[in-house]
């Protein structure tokens, strides 16, 4: 049995035990309670039957004395009042034992009320003492009706009598079921709880000390046995395959890390059999020398730009630098370039200091710029304007690329922007006349990955009408972060 059907078992059983014993308390206590209500309904009756009729017979006296209408009102409310406790009396069923004393009760109250009314109209008579025999009977009848109250008020109290102290032992008996089952109860309740709470923690600790021997990294930890039908069975099972499957990608990474090992020594069997890039700037800086003693100084500043080009390009991709780095480098590269377009082109730079302090992949300028003299202005004879711009917002520094060159369709500026699409083929290239800027889209993809944010690049161009590229550079953090080295081509 699981955990949830043996609880929706028991709990409803005990809570069901408790209502039948309270609800069985609770109905002796109401039936005691009618009872006594009842009877002692009849009793305060009769006693206010017994006053009431007391009462009128003094109403009666007074009215006879004075005569007045105040006196004769008066009279007329107490006896309305009789009538009423009359009407009472006779809408309850006394007892089996009383009902003969009680139907004679009200009789007699009959026979005060209609001697009343003979005193009154004896009253009316010219002879002065005729009520005087009727008034005399009146005060009979009341002694009589006070006696025969007292006679049905101790039948009454002589006939539940017994009645009250059965049910008075059988709600002690009920009292001490009650009592019995509450100990039983609760002694069951815990007994439960501790068994459901053992049901629940023993797995879970199982599990518990499973999970800390595999941190400490003993991957052959076997976890608890659980029962057959049970949830820890479904967790224990997953945690099985959790266990599993750390193993496969363990194993997995380190085939993955023996791959890259032996990548790494064929590329570094390569680089031995390449020339020393050392030794490749040295050479350069002798070229430049020698140019400058020769009085070449425009082949000696080429020499030592693409120097700086070259030593700039080599370093780790997975570093950011700051900005003014990348923007010397676009210096550095513009130099290198307008040595082949010459007077063909000209590069403008409006920069504001302040927001060159913030960091950047590397390499984040120069494919742009590679892109802008392939596809942009390759094709001019003269007046082509190449521009870069660096201006401070409030939270970040917007780098702009633009130029007057051929522009380009909606479609290619879409494929620049969706870099994580599949790019056009290379037929499908040159039927626009662009290529799809795998270097620029490389840029892109390593400011997504470095900002983790997709608005950072917008292109604005049309054919023949040129083109921007805007760089939206955040101003805070990413301080010391890796960037992906993406390929660029």
């Amino acid at each position: 049995m699981n955990m949830r059907r043996m609880l929706f078992i028991v709990i409803p059983l005990l809570f069901i035990l408790n209502n039948a014993v309270s609800f069985f308390i609770f109905q002796s206590g109401r039936t005691v309670q009618q009872s006594y209500n009842m009877m002692l309904d009849r009793v305060l009756l009769y006693k206010q039957i017994d006053e009431k009729t007391r009462e009128n017979l003094r109403a009666v006296n007074v009215y006879i004395m004075d005569r007045s209408p105040g006196s004769l009102r008066d009279f007329e409310r107490q006896n309305v009042e009789l009538k009423a406790l009359q009407a009472s009396l006779s809408a309850q069923q006394p007892v089996a034992a009383a009902e003969l004393a009680a139907r004679s009760y009200r009789h007699m109250l009959d026979t005060f009320i209609s001697q009343e009314k003979s005193v009154l109209d004896a009253l009316g008579s010219r002879t002065p003492l005729a009520y005087a025999p009727f008034y005399a009977e009146a005060e009979t009848t009341a002694s009589f009706i006070q006696e025969q109250a007292y006679q049905l008020i101790d039948q009454e109290l002589s006939y539940y009598q017994p009645f009250y102290r059965k049910i008075l032992t059988q709600t002690d008996l009920m009292n001490h079921w009650g009592v019995a089952v509450f100990v039983a109860n609760t002694a069951i309740s815990l007994v439960f709880a501790y068994w459901i709470s053992l049901r629940i923690t023993k797995p879970i600790q199982g599990l518990v000390r499973t999970a800390e021997q595999i941190s400490e990294g003993n991957l052959e930890a076997v976890p608890p046995q659980m029962g057959a039908h049970d949830e820890f069975r479904i967790l224990a099972d997953a945690f099985e395959q959790m266990q599993e499957n750390l193993k496969q990608l363990i194993q997995k990474e380190k085939e993955g890390l023996e791959k890259d090992r032996l990548v790494k020594e064929l590329e570094l069997a390569v680089l031995q059999n390449q020339i020393n890039p050392h030794f490749l700037f040295n050479s350069l800086n002798v070229l430049s020398k020698l140019a400058l003693i020769e009085g070449a100084e425009k082949t000696s500043d080429l020499t030592v730009s693409l120097s700086n080009l070259l030593r700039y390009n080599l370093r780790k991709l997975d570093r950011p630098v700051p900005l003014r780095d990348e923007v010397e480098h676009a210096k550095e590269y513009f130099i290198i370039q307008q040595a082949r377009f010459r007077e063909r082109i000209r590069f403008e730079t409006d920069v504001d200091e302040a927001g060159l302090d913030v960091l950047v992949p590397v390499l984040t300028l120069q494919p742009i710029l590679e892109n802008v003299f392939v596809h942009a202005i390759e094709g001019m004879e003269e007046g082509a304007v190449i521009r870069l711009a660096v201006k401070c917002q409030s939270d970040e520094t917007w780098v702009s690329i633009s130029d007057n060159g051929a522009g380009m369709t909606e479609e290619v500026r879409d494929s620049l922007l969706h870099y994580d699409e599949k790019p056009p083929k290379d037929g499908e290239e040159g039927k626009t006349g662009h290529s799809t800027g795998l270097g620029t889209r490389n840029v892109f993809k390593r400011l997504e990955l470095f900002y983790d944010r997709k608005d950072l690049v917008r292109i604005e161009s049309a054919p023949g009408m040129g083109t921007t590229v805007v760089l939206r550079i955040p101003r805070s953090g990413k301080e010391e972060n890796h960037v992906s080295p993406v390929d660029r081509r």
